[in-house]
């Protein structure tokens, strides 16, 4: 069974994370991912950058329109995601719950499934 464990944190508070407190964060967040895919639970797994850097894309009555980050509407952004490979449901929630992220962050866990069935 395929998960996607998304991170979804306030994009304030990441943009205003002090140097030092994001440095211990992104270590521990490392160390999390090399158990991961070490054990072979975890196929892939990236940060992404900030919500300043992004775009976001719709089409409303036939009319593409461009929206540039950061996405002040937003409460939360996703700030990562871990693509992972497991047997149960289960074995999903409790690699969530070793994520460093839930400390500052919301976990969101989703099976995948058909795309646009």
């Amino acid at each position: 069974m395929a998960f996607m464990l998304l991170v979804l944190e306030s994009g304030e508070e990441r943009r205003t994370r002090p140097p030092d407190v994001a440095r211990r964060a992104f270590e521990r967040m490392g160390k999390f991912v090399e158990s991961v895919m070490a054990r072979g639970v975890c196929k892939f797994a990236d940060s992404l950058k900030s919500d300043a850097e992004g775009v976001r894309l719709t089409t409303r009555a036939g009319k593409p329109m461009v929206s540039d980050g950061p996405f002040t509407e937003a409460k939360e952004i996703v700030g990562g995601f871990f693509y992972l490979d497991v047997q149960t449901r289960e074995e999903a929630m409790a690699i969530a719950r070793e994520c460093p992220a839930s400390e500052w962050a919301t976990l969101e866990l989703r099976e995948t499934g058909p795309c646009f069935y």
